[in-house]
């Protein structure tokens, strides 16, 4: 699947980095949900002063490997949720490089 954008892991546990695709190039950050109650996200991703959408902890069934499921939507994204996946960025040296990958199947 393409990847849709690149974040950094900054220390406090957020990320930043941006978005890119045909019709959008945006700076967002994804930050924890420090107050988290029941369902609520695990993150939260921003662009902005806007919220984009949320993002929650799954364990991959074969990997068993962490990462983050994301959901996001704005006017500019078109009339659908983009659903996508941040995970470790393949091929790259650095530890802190995480990749935003489109999942059109969610």
């Amino acid at each position: 699947m393409p990847a849709i954008g690149y974040v950094q892991r900054l220390d406090d546990g957020s990320f930043k980095g941006q978005i890119r695709t045909l019709s959008v190039s945006a700076d967002i950050s994804i930050i924890p949900n420090r107050r988290k109650t029941g369902d609520q996200p695990d993150y939260r991703v921003i662009s902005g002063s806007v919220e984009l959408g949320g993002g929650w902890i799954r364990t991959g069934e074969v990997s068993e490997r962490e990462y983050i499921r994301l959901s996001m939507s704005a006017p500019e994204l078109g009339n659908r949720t983009l659903y996508a996946n941040l995970g470790k960025a393949a091929g790259q040296d650095e530890d802190d490089t995480y990749a935003i990958i489109w999942n059109p199947g969610s």
